[in-house]
């Protein structure tokens, strides 16, 4: 029998519910406002008249954004840094975390190996080395200096083997029975079974990738080799659209800074709007079976 609830407990869920729909309204209005002037005309933004609901509706602001070849230019510069980026940090985050989740008695050197990838969490060359080296490895200006130095993220590798450690022993030794060496027990049984908390670290790796600005002002020399975020971080910021071309002053008068900002701002955020859903109801799982010890 399900005891009705008391009416402090009935008050307790109601405060919650109007707690938590507050916090959602305080973080989605950021991306509705942007959202909404990014539609306006020149006029409503200007004036300040943009809240949650674009004023003077119009397209105008994608248009011109979409016929800036620098934009498009960076947009393909942080596919293709994703694309690779994301491919080499899974790739290498398995081939550490699975040895690394091996007893000691299988892997007498694992806790040195292991002091060594979380002392990189606690302390690093910095900026100058990190740049010296990137120099004269000859990376510079290419997309492997975005791509090569956070190649290894040691926090989704402890993430990783933590949830290596929780699979069931009993399944590595009936593979190692049946014939099947550490890398096809690692590829067919262990990967396999790991797909939560891969999913969550995918995602993490992507955002951070996506995410990255500063990087690419470092190591980048041409600014038509800037990832969007950084092209989003400097050109954006210094663009002055009063000297726009003037076959497109047509345009102009439908736009101005603030509108076509906002469109940029929101064309680069929305691959990540995208793709987050689809990941999301992965992360508490993905997360939480790797922390649960028995």
């Amino acid at each position: 029998m399900v005891e009705p609830y008391s009416f402090g407990r009935r008050l307790f869920v109601g405060f919650n519910y109007a707690f938590l729909t507050a916090l959602s309204f305080l973080c989605l209005f950021p991306i509705v406002h942007v959202l909404a002037v990014s539609f306006s005309s020149n006029a409503a933004a200007a004036g300040g008249f943009v809240k949650l609901w674009p004023v003077g509706f119009t397209t105008a602001s994608y248009e011109y954004v979409l016929m800036q070849g620098e934009f498009l230019d960076a947009l393909l510069v942080t596919l293709q840094r994703v694309g690779i980026g994301v491919t080499v940090n899974m790739f290498l985050t398995i081939l550490v975390a699975y040895p690394l989740s091996k007893e000691a008695s299988a892997f007498k050197s694992r806790t040195a190996y292991a002091w060594i990838f979380v002392v990189t969490i606690l302390f690093n060359g910095g900026l100058i080395p990190v740049y010296m080296t990137v120099k004269y490895t000859g990376l510079l200006d290419s997309i492997w200096a975005l791509v090569l130095p956070g190649a290894v993220p040691v926090f989704n590798v402890i993430l990783l083997l933590n949830f290596f450690r929780n699979l069931p022993r009993e399944m590595e030794e009936a593979a190692f029975m049946d014939g099947a060496g550490q890398w096809t027990t690692m590829w067919r049984i262990f990967v396999p079974l790991s797909l939560p908390a891969l999913a969550t670290i995918t995602l993490f790796a992507t955002v951070n990738h996506w995410n990255s600005w500063f990087d690419g002002l470092i190591f980048m020399n041409r600014p038509e080799h800037y990832p969007l975020q950084s092209y989003l971080q400097t050109v954006v910021v210094q663009q002055d659209l009063s000297d726009i071309a003037s076959q497109d002053l047509d345009l102009l008068a439908e736009i101005n800074d603030r509108t076509f900002k906002a469109a940029q701002i929101f064309l680069g955020a929305l691959p990540i709007l995208l793709v987050y859903p689809f990941l999301q109801r992965y992360f508490v799982k993905g997360i939480v079976l790797g922390s649960v010890k028995e």
